[in-house]
């Protein structure tokens, strides 16, 4: 089947091309490095299937768009489908199918690795040495031993941060979930109401999955209700954030350090290289001026072990809807309290 590949990058290409070649997979893969969104739609006309990536447009006019040029599979290569309009995928006859388990520990010690940057002042530390400076003043950070950390969302990527906190570093770790987990519980893990959470945790972490439930689950309400100085991390979706009331919360202190993996206009930005243009979005601007504010762009996911597997799941997803195969990656339209539920 004809794949066309949208937001493509070389490693993209690589794993793809490689795993398609050697375990015979078989598909026609056209590459391109456009993101899909309205212009780019002609690109992949004649093909049944495309793929694209988490920063891709897939609201209705793409999709009614790709619909009428023939395509009639959307396989995307994320876990996160919180861009694809559901019911229009439905009511055009699209089906719609992701890759719902690459590799959690990827983002999972991704997070734990942002915590130890911030907490210890990693990114100024290495600065200060390279110039030949090797002063410690300003570099003062704090045992995570016997700290209260809170988890927001206990699916597999949050379940792993939490017991890492737990069981590697001796930290009380407390939840919130619509749905508990048992295991957790069992283990320690305290689950609590979000406003309880907040109010106790020194470091919170987030690990949900955007939906409108979710929507900028940090604002300046929850901010407010924040432990005065606090770490805060996001690894999970940009739009969990109000990044206006983050600003706000980081110049009065109320946040102490901030770790963002995820940007909720980052699809402009991230993985594409700016170094010689304008940044012309100001609070990403303004964020990148604060010394206790460490962004990546969106590198959570990137291990050799998640890239390998999402290709395979993606190609899998091909061939089983080539195949007329029914396949548990399928992903519909679901009503919004259902969506609420899920955990990253």
């Amino acid at each position: 089947m004809r794949l066309s590949v949208f937001s493509s990058k070389p490693y993209d290409r690589h794993f793809l091309g490689s795993l398609n070649d050697e375990e015979g997979f078989g598909h026609e893969l056209v590459f391109f490095d456009a993101r899909l969104e309205e212009p780019t739609v002609p690109l992949a006309y004649g093909s049944p299937a495309v793929s694209s990536f988490v920063n891709d447009d897939l609201g209705e006019p793409v999709l009614a768009e790709l619909a009428g040029n023939g395509t009639t599979l959307i396989a995307l290569r994320s876990a996160g489908f919180n861009n694809v309009d559901l019911e229009a995928a439905r009511d055009l006859g699209l089906t719609v199918m992701h890759v719902p388990d690459y590799s959690p520990y990827a983002v999972a010690e991704f997070t734990i690795a942002l915590v130890l940057a911030l907490n210890r002042h990693l990114p100024r530390a290495y600065t200060r040495v390279r110039e030949g400076n090797f002063s410690l003043q300003g570099l003062l950070g704090f045992d995570l031993h016997g700290k209260t950390v809170g988890i927001v969302g206990t699916g597999k990527i949050g379940g792993i941060v939490a017991e890492t906190f737990l069981r590697g570093f001796g930290c009380r770790v407390l939840a919130s979930d619509l749905f508990p987990s048992e295991d957790l519980r069992q283990l320690g893990v305290q689950y609590v109401e979000f406003v309880d959470l907040l109010r106790s945790s020194d470091i919170v972490s987030l690990h949900c999955p955007l939906t409108p439930e979710t929507h900028h689950l940090i604002d300046r309400r929850s901010i407010a209700h924040m432990r005065p100085g606090a770490m805060l991390v996001n690894t999970s979706r940009g739009g969990l954030i109000d990044t206006g009331a983050v600003i706000e919360g980081l110049k009065s202190g109320r946040i102490g350090n901030l770790g963002l993996d995820v940007y909720e206009e980052e699809a402009r930005f991230f993985y594409e290289d700016y170094s010689t243009r304008l940044i012309d979005d100001d609070e990403l601007s303004r964020l990148l001026t604060f010394p206790n504010v460490l962004v990546t762009s969106h590198q959570g996911f990137f291990t050799h072990e998640a890239l390998e597997q999402i290709a395979r799941t993606t190609l899998a997803n091909v061939s089983d809807f080539e195949a007329g195969r029914r396949s548990p990656n399928e992903v519909r339209a679901r009503p919004a309290e259902e969506d609420g539920r899920r955990a990253a």
